[in-house]
């Protein structure tokens, strides 16, 4: 008979409950890319400045920076499965508000940050929670890695598809329907959920204050190094590096003489890479060292990222995005695995809290200044400088990341 477990590529889709997640936040993916494709396109539309570009990815990134070690002392301490639900609702209101706003013609520049700011706050705890939520619903913890894979391949596709349609839609009917269809995209997420079969949830006990337990978060990975170096490295990644999707606008209308469908291609070319080399990554065995993994994909987005920026020809810059666009994806997939799979489970929530806090603290800073030194120097010799500094980090992290040692698990609440 027929078992998805039998497929090594699949065999986290045993588990109904996975299923079903990965499903509903699916579909919720590409609507936020929809999302994401059609502000930055308004805003540069209405500011025609790179600098405000970087403003828009902060605004939405810099508040989840803030909030992301409170959202995984949530995902510790309280319901994952009831938090997400919450999160679901709030963000379909956002996108809402943001629709009738551009729809009426009241939008303004200011009026799509603030709302980039409220997003960006329920993400802090949204994305935890979600994270987290994924050790509740494989049917094996061996499927752990595999799970989180395919939860990156089905983003990637998301990425892929999401901002190419944002594109047509933007041209054909307005941002407005971008918003409208990602709000009806969270309703996916919320139905999923409530099909599932989970454990009856056990409200934690403890005596332990809120800032206790964020600090333990901090004290946890300082005595845990092969997870701190991680972050640590995921952190100068995601300030100098990644934030070269800040750009990518000006690339579309000036490098390539194009208008929002080009931006779209372009993204959705950078997807391409992203949904190969997850379903590569979900494919590995377990017991894969994926430390190296990570070692040679940042030599591989460092390289990709210096002829993207050097090519005019708009074909060829492509195939150069798609590798990019890999290497971006592995640096948080084969993070969010190395992590999760050695962080104590009491104490994973805040982990993963730490882990998003090197992203979402360092993009957006990175994207304000990718957006600053982009009106100096310009676009292509802004990813140009990128390209080399991830292949210097790569090589600065070589000796850690070449090591086949695995990561030893200390006690949750170290002294």
């Amino acid at each position: 008979m027929f078992k998805v477990s039998q497929f090594n590529l699949f065999r986290a889709l045993a588990s109904r409950n996975y299923t079903l997640y990965l499903t509903g936040r699916a579909v919720s993916q590409f609507g936020t890319w929809m999302q994401r494709t059609a502000v930055v396109w308004v805003v540069y539309t209405m500011t025609h400045s790179a600098f405000w570009l970087g403003v828009a990815i902060f605004a939405e990134q810099f508040p989840s920076f803030i909030f992301s070690i409170p959202g995984g002392v949530a995902a510790d301490r309280y319901n994952r499965y009831t938090l997400i639900k919450i999160t679901q609702i709030t963000s379909m209101v956002q996108s809402v508000l943001l629709a009738l706003l551009v729809i009426t013609g009241h939008a303004s520049v200011w009026v799509i940050l603030l709302l980039s700011i409220i997003l960006g706050i329920i993400n802090a705890f949204d994305v935890p929670a979600r994270q987290a939520l994924i050790h509740d619903v494989v049917a094996s913890p061996d499927d752990l890695p595999n799970a989180l894979s395919l939860s990156t391949a089905t983003a990637s596709l998301a990425q892929l598809l999401g901002p190419a349609l944002s594109g047509i839609i933007l041209s054909a009917y307005g941002a407005g329907v971008c918003f409208l269809l990602n709000a009806a995209s969270f309703g996916a997420v919320i139905v999923s959920l409530l099909l599932m079969n989970l454990t009856l949830y056990q409200p934690k006990k403890t005596d332990k204050k809120v800032i206790t337990e964020f600090a333990e978060g901090f004290t946890y990975i300082r005595h845990t190094p092969g997870i701190g170096l991680i972050v640590a490295m995921l952190a100068l990644v995601s300030l100098l590096v990644l934030p070269y999707n800040t750009v990518l606008p000006v690339f579309a209308k000036v490098v390539f003489k194009g208008d929002a469908s080009t931006f779209g291609y372009i993204n959705s070319f950078t997807g391409v890479g992203a949904v190969i080399g997850t379903m590569f990554l979900a494919s590995r065995k377990p017991g894969t060292n994926l430390k190296k993994t990570l070692f040679f994909s940042s030599l591989l987005m460092g390289i990709a990222l210096i002829c993207f920026s050097q090519f005019k020809n708009f074909p060829v810059a492509m195939f150069f995005a798609a590798i990019a666009g890999y290497g971006s994806m592995a640096q948080f997939t084969i993070s969010n695995i190395l992590v999760q799979s050695d962080a104590a489970p009491e104490m994973r929530g805040r982990t993963m809290g730490v882990l998003l806090m090197a992203i979402f603290g360092m993009m957006p800073l990175g994207s304000l200044l990718t957006g600053a030194v982009s009106e100096r120097i310009g676009a292509p010799a802004t990813v140009l400088a990128q390209g080399i500094i991830a292949v210097t980090i790569a090589l600065i992290f070589v000796k850690f990341l070449m090591r086949s040692d695995h990561v030893k698990k200390p006690e949750a609440n170290p002294d």
